[in-house]
This record gives structure tokens, C-alpha cells and sequence, in this order.
């Protein structure tokens, strides 16, 4: 199976990659990022992201517009649903590229991530499929949360300590 997989960082990648490449499924990263803050985040996320596809030998389709205006637009006033949008975003775009590209499926590293909303993500992910017209690759990767982080960390990865948005910036700084 040709599967694109919506990469949000590096670290987000190790073990869904292990996993899907371990049942042999050929795949191919997508790196979104509209809803990354700052741009230097964004850039050092993505610098991160391409050697760590250099040294597992995977392609990875880089987005080349930085379009946060539309993100934040899009989410203003409805912060509380922000991750909702971005999610959709991310997927929907994800299975655009997936559809456009003839990949047999796509899915994503969010599906990794203890600090996301796993159901929701899955739920959108599914919801997405249908309107596009092509697969949503359905994994559950939490179980590998401890050991993608042990070894990004002997990697010596740069790991970053929020999702990406500017919202959740602010939450891992500012406590009310």
C-alpha cells in the first residue's frame, strides 16, 4: 500500500513510521503548516523533519505557502474549536495531496500524540475520506508515545513543547 502520512514534526513521526513501514506499507510524508507559530518554528520543525526522512530514507511533500492569516481567520472568535479546524485542515489537505498523488490512503501522525483528541481526529479523518474520496488509514499509535520520544531524544531531535498554534503557545507559557 502507497500511504501518505500527514507528518506534524519529527518526533510526532518515529513510531508510526516503524509501525507502517514494519507491515511494509510504502510511505510518504506530508508536512502541513499553516497552523504553526512562529515561522522559525515552523522552519526549525521542518529542518528537523527532512533529515530525519533523510536518514529513513522516506520523501516528504513540503507545503511551500505559509498561510497563518487564513488559519488564524479561520479560528478567531472560536478559539475553543480551534483544534476542530485545524484538524480538518490538516487532514483535509492531507487527503487532497494523498488523492491527487494516486497514494491508495492517507493518515496522520496526530494519531500519535497522548496530548491530542484522538476520537475527534479519527472521527474528522473518516469524515474527510468520504468527502475527498479516498481511504483514511486508521491507527491508534498512542502505545508507542514512550518509546518515539526515547528515541528521539537519542537522536538528539529538536522537540518541540506544543502542537504548533499560537493558542497553545500561549497555554504552555501563560497560567491563569
Amino acid at each position: 500500500m502507497r500511504l501518505l502520512l500527514h507528518t506534524c514534526c519529527a518526533p510526532c513521526t518515529i513510531y508510526p513510521l516503524k509501525i507502517l513501514q514494519n507491515e511494509n506499507i510504502d510511505v510518504m510524508g506530508f508536512f502541513y503548516r499553516h497552523n504553526i507559530h512562529p515561522f522559525s518554528e515552523c522552519l526549525r520543525r521542518e529542518e528537523t523533519l527532512i533529515e530525519y526522512a533523510k536518514i529513513k530514507g522516506i520523501k516528504v511533500i513540503l507545503q511551500q505557502s505559509y498561510e497563518l492569516e487564513r488559519f488564524l481567520q479561520s479560528v478567531a472568535f472560536r478559539e475553543d474549536k480551534r483544534c476542530s479546524f485545524c484538524y480538518h485542515d490538516r487532514l483535509s489537505s492531507s487527503a487532497k495531496v494523498a488523492k491527487k498523488g494516486k497514494f491508495e490512503a492517507f493518515s496522520s501522525t496526530l494519531l500519535y500524540s497522548r496530548f491530542q483528541n484522538h476520537d475527534l481526529i479519527r472521527e474528522i479523518g473518516e469524515s474527510v475520506s468520504k468527502e475527498v474520496g479516498i481511504p483514511f488509514f486508521y491507527r491508534d499509535f498512542r502505545d508507542g508515545w514512550k518509546e518515539g520520544i526515547e528515541e528521539s531524544k537519542e537522536l538528539g531531535m529538536y522537540r518541540q513543547q506544543y502542537c504548533g498554534c499560537i493558542y497553545s503557545e500561549k497555554d504552555r507559557f501563560y497560567k491563569t
